[in-house]
């Protein structure tokens, strides 16, 4: 007997895996990948979550903000910068950070709040 979350028997739609692959060829999907394995990482995700909380912080305030080094910091920072979710600017001899763009914000808005749905459900 099969397992409840499984077909029990092999048989696939063939229109709808060649429309959808199809589809998957015009999309860059590995560049997605790359974001949510950014933001995979804790310390990373809560550097996000309070870049979306603030339009800027700089690298000491984010660091105490997530109890960590600045150094450890700085690596997460160069990490979302080249994932393109944060970007930064100096000033004098301080270097602030901010998202790169609305969709940044809007993707942690959207895991935060499907977060919330599933406690609701369990």
């Amino acid at each position: 007997m099969g397992s409840k979350d499984t077909c029990d028997i092999y048989c696939f739609d063939e229109e709808k895996v060649n429309r959808i692959q199809n589809d998957m060829q015009n999309e860059d999907l590995s560049n997605i990948a790359l974001v949510f394995k950014a933001l995979a990482d804790e310390n990373r995700a809560k550097i996000t979550y309070a870049l979306c909380q603030d339009e800027e912080l700089c690298v000491c305030d984010i660091a105490n903000i997530i109890g960590a080094t600045v150094a450890t910091t700085s690596h997460h920072l160069r990490t979302l910068k080249s994932r393109g979710i944060v970007k930064f600017r100096k000033e004098g001899k301080l270097a602030f950070y901010s998202l790169d763009d609305e969709h940044v914000k809007q993707l942690i808005g959207i895991a935060l709040a499907h977060t919330k749905e599933e406690k609701a459900h369990v």
